[in-house]
């Protein structure tokens, strides 16, 4: 190797940190630790492993304990004699128990470590999916509900962070919007199998659905518990030799807990993240019904529905990938952007072609902000505070879904007009865009064109001296020398 290039790596260590090694190991963003990503060498990275499974639980979780829900309620509808105020309690008991379990997952996965947090959640979720197949009684069915809530909560939010700690900074979007973009196949996945087990089975077919939901939550939940590794061995490594100076105990610690909640980086991804919600549950909720009010054929509503979910499942990995690669504060203000555009359209735009391009818009960017707004607020924290700091943001996304339908059935049922809740929509998501623009980027997404250039430039130059040997080689063999 050159002296030249010999001395553009004692620049780039200088930069990253003594630990810096070309060209595939670098230094974590936080606190200097070496974690070992990938090298040619390398047949299988254990990162993807780590992702795979969060895919699978999110899949059962969101897929399988919450989308599918709404599809089988009418059959149990039916076969128990509940009526609409019961149907709702359900719903509400079900909702209650993920706002609550996905704050205290976050702090649990903090403390305890995602791997346990992760199983014991799917166990939950499966055992209470049984239940509720089980059951004919309203009281243990709300019950069951709740506690499919919980672990819904505790299994999804610390499967969607996880894949932080495993990867590098410029590929932590793209891999978490493939983790969330599991949730819209499994919608899709959960509707096929549900339609093809209630012509099988007919009215009680509902409860074979929850049968078989339950023992693949269990399934999941056995590989989450033999296969997940909370952290790269190098990371622990770093941590247990910090650990054994400052005490095991400080590093969860209350106060340093407080380091989040007193964050207003953390806050204000919340708070955008909330506007989300409350423009995203109005949309969700009362588009079907206003396509209804305009007399649309069910095959062709149907098919908007399923249109949209097909988007969803590319859009939460796009969206990630374009937050790594032009960084997570644009990439933030284009989803509230689009998410602008499609609520504005169906909110002036009754006409046919309008309406498509509304839920082909909102097919694109639904999975945008959970994707976006959960890798940058773990970004503003320490490693071991992401699943805190993503549990925090999500609890307000998950406030705003409680205020956005109540507020748009409102809106509807005294004005008799659907445009003024999708207006209400809007200007949520117009006040997102705005946010987007006060947003202070994390330092990993500063200057990272210079840091690529930087990363790589040794290797480049190392490439370009070779090319140059080469090419006097080339010109001193078949030159011709004059006399």
């Amino acid at each position: 190797m050159s002296v030249t290039a010999k001395n553009d790596r004692k620049v780039c260590r200088a930069y990253f940190g003594k630990s810096y090694q070309h060209p595939f190991n670098k230094p974590d963003d936080f606190g200097g630790a070496d974690i070992k990503f990938p090298s040619k060498k390398a047949s299988i990275y254990y990162g993807w492993v780590i992702a795979l499974l969060g895919c699978l639980t999110v899949l059962g979780a969101h897929g399988f304990g919450r989308f599918a829900y709404p599809l089988l309620l009418p059959y149990m509808q039916r076969d128990l004699n509940l009526n609409y105020f019961q149907m709702g309690l359900l719903a509400t008991g079900n909702f209650i128990g993920y706002l609550i379990m996905v704050v205290a997952g976050g702090v649990l996965a903090s403390k305890y470590g995602p791997r346990i947090v992760i199983s014991a959640s799917a166990v939950l979720m499966g055992a209470s999916m049984i239940w509720t197949g089980l059951s004919s009684q309203f009281e243990h069915i709300f019950v069951a509900r709740m506690l499919t809530g919980l672990g819904n909560g505790g299994a999804y939010l610390p499967s969607v962070v996880l894949p932080s700690i495993w990867f590098p900074s410029e590929k932590r979007g793209r891999i978490t919007g493939m983790v969330v973009s599991s949730a819209s196949l499994g919608f899709a996945l959960s509707s096929v199998f549900v339609t093809s087990v209630l012509s099988a089975y007919g009215m009680t077919g509902w409860r074979y659905c929850w049968h078989y939901f339950g023992v693949t939550l269990l399934v999941i939940a056995a590989a989450d518990y033999l296969f997940i590794r909370n952290k790269p061995e190098s990371l622990v490594e770093t941590e247990r030799a910090e650990g054994s100076s400052k005490g095991e105990s400080d590093a969860y610690s209350p106060f340093k807990w407080n380091l989040v909640y007193r964050n207003r980086n953390v806050w204000f991804v919340g708070l955008l993240f909330l506007a989300f919600g409350l423009a995203y549950s109005i949309y969700l909720n009362f588009f079907v019904a206003y396509l209804q009010a305009l007399m649309w054929p069910e095959n062709i509503i149907a098919l908007i529905w399923f249109m949209i979910g097909a988007l969803g499942i590319l859009s939460g990995f796009a969206w990630g990938w374009l937050s790594d690669v032009l960084g997570r504060k644009f990439s933030i203000f284009m989803a509230f952007s689009t998410l602008f555009t499609a609520f504005l359209l169906s909110t002036i735009s009754p006409i046919t072609h309008g309406l498509y391009c509304s839920a082909i818009l909102f097919g694109i960017s639904m999975s945008s902000i959970p994707t976006v707004a959960v890798v940058t607020a773990g970004e503003y924290v320490a490693p071991t505070l992401r699943s805190t700091a993503a549990g925090f943001v999500t609890s307000l996304f998950g406030v705003g879904q409680l205020i956005g339908p109540a507020l748009g059935g409102y809106i509807i049922d005294s004005t008799k007009v659907f445009s003024y809740s999708f207006l209400i929509a809007a200007i949520c998501s117009f006040s997102g865009l705005i946010g987007a623009l006060k947003l202070k980027n994390p330092k990993k997404s500063e200057n990272m064109g210079i840091k690529i250039l930087l990363y790589f430039y040794p290797y480049f130059l190392n490439k370009l001296e070779r090319l140059h040997g080469c090419t006097k080689r080339f010109y001193s063999a078949t030159s011709i020398e004059t006399v």
